[in-house]
């Protein structure tokens, strides 16, 4: 009989989600292991099995936030109205980036100065990307937008829904209830410049 696994996916998880926030409030040194199992109720010898120390736990850190920005880009249902797409996949950007906050350092800042993520860890952030590209892709072909590089078109998107929350994770976006509504109100109008 097989021997339970007593290093489960969820521990896994609560101990990223923990790394993520310590990362987030404290920078790379507050980022301890041993700190890390005790907020998580569990062993270092936990954090050693399931990622083989800190630079295997920060690595699994950038793969994870983009895995999660990855999943919630590819669950935005495609229509046949790719404008209304990549309204969408902006949406879901920014909700992906508010559910995660504590990992939006590692995926896009230098949170940890000497980290550099390898080449598997690399595709995973690219891969995050594809859904936004598709849609540009579609949007130009139905002559929706304007016929330009598709790469431009995915830059300038990626570049207004980073940048808007950016703003909004580092409380820096103007204060009031209704930042979803301007963060819409300014995606709209972005995506409404690039209109044939």
């Amino acid at each position: 009989m097989a021997r339970p696994r007593v290093h489960d996916e969820a521990l896994r998880t609560r101990l990223l989600d923990r790394a993520g926030e310590l990362l987030s409030a404290h920078g790379p040194e507050g980022l301890g292991l041993r700190r890390l199992a005790a907020d998580v109720d569990t062993s270092t010898t936990a954090v050693y099995s399931l990622f083989g120390g800190k630079p295997g736990l920060v690595r699994e850190l950038y793969v994870e936030g983009f895995r999660r920005l990855c999943d919630r880009m590819e669950q935005v249902p495609r229509t046949d109205d790719p404008v209304r797409d990549l309204t969408a996949l902006g949406l879901a950007y920014r909700d992906s980036a508010l559910a995660n906050r504590h990992f939006y350092s590692i995926m896009f800042g230098h949170a940890v100065p000497d980290f550099i993520p390898d080449e598997q860890a690399l595709e995973q952030a690219l891969r995050s990307m594809r859904p936004l590209r598709e849609a540009v892709d579609r949007a130009i072909a139905d002559g929706a937008v304007v016929d330009a590089d598709p790469a431009e078109l995915v830059f300038a998107a990626w570049a207004l829904v980073h940048g808007l929350v950016s703003l909004e994770l580092s409380g820096s976006a103007p204060a009031g209830d209704d930042r979803g509504a301007r963060y819409e109100r300014a995606l709209r109008n972005s995506i409404a410049g690039w209109r044939r």
